[in-house]
């Protein structure tokens, strides 16, 4: 005999299904802006984290009251460090090898492996990138 699995239930499957992923996100976002914070001692971590294990949904909501703002604070703060990491980083790049290829270039045209239309074809490719 078949097990009658309705349309509703199937609805209501999904649903607490979601729920049960949505909450373990929340957890690991709170887990992971608590373990990442400076500003508080280990000992405020691990209040926190015993107070999200053992009432995990009060936990989890009580955290996003208290620190919810400093959350969102604390993210910018890491996205606008990691952007300007990566500027830092690409315009070394681009600046160190421009140069370098530039200076090769110049090298290859002084001992007359290259003509000056290529050094200045070289040249152009360097600055455009």
């Amino acid at each position: 005999m078949l097990a009658a699995y309705t349309f509703g239930d199937v609805i209501w499957s999904m649903i607490v299904f979601f729920l049960w992923i949505l909450w373990f996100w929340m957890l690991f976002s709170i887990l992971g802006d608590l373990f990442s914070r400076h500003d508080i001692s280990g000992w405020a971590k691990t209040g926190w984290c015993i107070f999200v294990i053992v009432l995990p949904f009060l936990g989890i909501f009580v955290y996003l009251i208290a620190e919810g703002h400093g959350m969102a604070l604390r993210a910018a703060d890491r996205a606008q460090a990691q952007q300007a990491q990566m500027a830092d980083y690409v315009r070394s790049v681009s600046a160190t090898g421009s140069a370098d290829e530039i200076a090769k270039a110049k090298g290859l045209l002084d001992s007359g492996a290259i003509t000056q239309a290529e050094f200045d074809t070289i040249k152009a490719k360097a600055l455009a990138a």
